[in-house]
């Protein structure tokens, strides 16, 4: 699948027609910086509508195809400077395996939204295929993608807070609250069905997130967690508030708390890391600033600047702008997609790259995120029993 160095890379889209946001951020996030290109789709699992749906997302007739399998076949068969080097998978959750490998093994790379999958046995089939293929494989947790994300995580990296003591992300919503029960949804109706959804209801959607950001930002690994879930809405029987109490090595400890059961809140995700030497907050919804705090002192207030003495080097590659003009949701999405693109092309010109030093969520925080639904599930159905990692 060569490209010229300058060229872009060539997209599908699996999934995202219809009433549904997050392909539709897919698209937009992945073209941003003109690296790549949609030129190719299967929308939806009902051929009909996936055909029609085309048209929205500028995909030629020709390239609009009925399912996944019908896309993948007809794209191999394609000479190899026109069919897609990489597919994004925007599907509901328990279809996330099965796409993905059969389009490794393809032999094209994927970039899958999150959670990877609904269960332990998927996510290790999917690192298995990673590795056995070779494909890039990119999990959009894109707030890892933030600027001064970056920036925390090179500073807690070069021990700027000291030996780090807690972290507590915190990801509330309160949308639940405005859905009627009877009413047929007009997106994501599947995130109510446990046969589609897996067990972990807001779980997967936003506390993943949640667990990811504060384990990209502090470098910490779990060791052992509890959690208690609860589910209060009308609409469905799986959780939508939960908390969960992590012990990290290094004698780190963190709280992670999901909702989309609190009045009010909108896309309200935080994060606090307390260390020996400072401490450190930030918010999603105001993304351009992080504040620094250490007894005694001024509060420091880092701001997204990539022409500021104190921005790092990861920081400032993740900004295009410079600072006081804001940069948000889709351009730290698209972070993920510009750092993931890198290593495609690598692959694609036959040379080799560490997985390990990827700043894009690689397959292992797929497989990560999925335990973290696991051990919270075993906790919470124990009630609230340790479960190690």
């Amino acid at each position: 699948m060569s490209n010229a160095p300058n060229q872009p890379l060539r997209m599908a889209l699996i999934g995202g027609g219809g009433a549904g946001f997050i392909g539709k951020v897919h698209a937009t996030a992945a073209t941003l910086d003109r690296q790549a290109e949609l030129v190719a789709g299967a929308l939806s699992s009902n051929p009909d509508k996936s055909k029609a749906a085309a048209a929205a997302f500028g995909i030629a007739p020709d390239r609009a195809y009925g399912s996944y399998q019908e896309l993948l076949d007809a794209e191999s068969k394609l000479p190899a400077d026109r069919r897609v080097n990489f597919v994004s998978i925007a599907t509901p959750n328990f279809t996330h395996c099965d796409i993905a490998c059969a389009a490794m093994e393809a032999g094209f790379h994927a970039v899958c939204d999150k959670p990877m999958t609904t269960n332990l046995d998927d996510a290790q089939r999917m690192l298995d295929t990673v590795e056995t293929t070779g494909r890039v494989f990119a999990l959009t947790h894109n707030y890892s993608g933030y600027p001064l994300m970056r920036q925390a995580r090179e500073m807690i990296a070069n021990g700027e807070l000291g030996e780090i003591i807690a972290v507590r992300a915190t990801y509330v919503q309160g949308w639940m609250h405005g859905m009627d029960p009877q009413a047929e949804q007009a997106r994501g109706a599947w995130k109510s069905d446990p046969l589609k959804n897996g067990r972990a209801g807001s779980l997967g959607d936003v506390g993943t997130h949640a667990f990811h950001l504060a384990s990209f930002v502090t470098g910490l690994h779990p060791e052992a967690l509890l959690s208690n879930m609860q589910s209060y809405s009308r609409h469905h029987e799986l959780d939508d508030y939960g908390h969960s109490l992590v012990r990290f090595d290094q004698g780190a400890t963190g709280m992670i708390t999901w909702s989309q059961m609190t009045h009010g809140r909108q896309n309200d995700l935080s994060i606090e890391v307390d260390g020996t030497k400072a401490a450190l907050t930030w918010r999603q919804e105001e993304p351009n600033q992080m504040f620094v705090r250490a007894l005694g002192q001024p509060t420091k207030i880092y701001e997204r600047d990539p022409n500021s003495s104190y921005a790092s080097p990861d920081a400032i590659a993740a900004c295009r702008l410079p600072g006081g003009h804001p940069e948000a949701f889709f351009e730290a999405f698209a972070n993920v997609y510009r750092n993931a693109f890198e290593d495609m092309r690598r692959v694609d010109a036959g040379e080799s790259f560490d997985r390990s030093k990827s700043l894009y969520p690689s397959v292992a925080d797929g497989v990560a995120g999925v335990r973290f639904m696991t051990r919270c599930l075993d906790s919470a159905a124990a009630d609230s029993a340790w479960q190690k990692w």
